[in-house]
């Protein structure tokens, strides 16, 4: 019997900075609580990534008790849980979404303009703010955060592994930010997953991930290279996008946690 476990869970608190590894995460339908419920925003509105601005990888995030603590270098700031906000909504862009979010107010976006070199604002997106997942592969009318599409994404990791005996350096997990990584199974298998569980929370793979430039940067040091993009475009090209990862939604919410059974339905 080939038993899949979850070994790591992963959130990203500001879409782009860097991720926190966790023992235990509640689901929520928009993603694990936390989860890509913040993003910087240009002055235009429009959101920041590393695509554009691989230093953003430099920003690491950290959970405290009560709050966050962002570090750049040898600077740091403290941002609570649940942020402050400026009143008054703000119309910002994600892709070819347009959604309506509050700038998180206090010293925040100097800091972090002044941290990347680029005029910006850390906008909150609200639970209860509406962004709807692709309506091709919803299940029961899905919400998202911040996330680029999906509100969770599971690598096995054997994905990983054969993928990494394909490159002459080896690259770590942290290149495809995932929410969910398992151990067991086979190589990508994960591409066809459809309903299944972690612990007692159900969920749906509803389309496989697509990967860009952002799995080429370094998330210690901020440089691009050509891996694994061009390993994977050998033999893992659906419909000329190279994909990698499986995206999902939540049947339902509750706390699930490394070392929990992955059962497949």
């Amino acid at each position: 019997m080939n038993l899949r476990t979850l070994a790591e869970i992963w959130i990203y608190p500001i879409k782009s900075l860097g991720g926190i590894r966790l023992e235990h995460a509640f689901v929520q339908e928009k993603g694990l609580r936390y989860d890509r419920r913040m993003m910087l925003v240009d002055e235009s509105g429009m959101f920041l990534t590393q695509r554009f601005h691989p230093q953003m990888a430099l920003c690491k995030v950290a959970l405290e008790q009560q709050h966050f603590t962002i570090t750049h270098h040898n600077k740091f700031i403290t941002l609570p849980l649940t942020p402050p906000l400026v009143p008054g909504n703000l119309e910002v862009k994600i892709w070819d979404d347009t959604v309506t979010a509050l700038e998180v107010g206090g010293p925040y976006s100097s800091w972090f303009s002044q941290a990347l070199g680029i005029s910006c604002k850390l906008v909150y997106f609200p639970e209860t703010n509406p962004r709807p997942v692709d309506p091709d592969y919803k299940i029961h009318d899905e919400q998202v955060s911040l996330a680029d599409a999906y509100p969770f994404l599971i690598i096995g990791q054997s994905s990983l592994d054969d993928l990494n005996s394909r490159l002459t350096i080896p690259l770590p997990m942290n290149r495809f930010r995932p929410n969910f990584v398992f151990t067991g199974g086979t190589p990508y298998e994960e591409d066809q997953w459809k309903y299944f569980s972690i612990g007692k929370v159900n969920f749906a793979g509803v389309k496989n991930c697509k990967r860009c430039v952002v799995t080429t940067i370094d998330q210690e040091t901020g440089e691009k290279g050509s891996e694994p993009l061009l390993a994977l475009s050998q033999y893992r090209k659906r419909d000329s996008k190279v994909i990698f990862g499986q995206n999902l939604v939540a049947l339902e919410g509750g706390e699930i946690s490394v070392g929990d059974a992955i059962e497949l339905k």
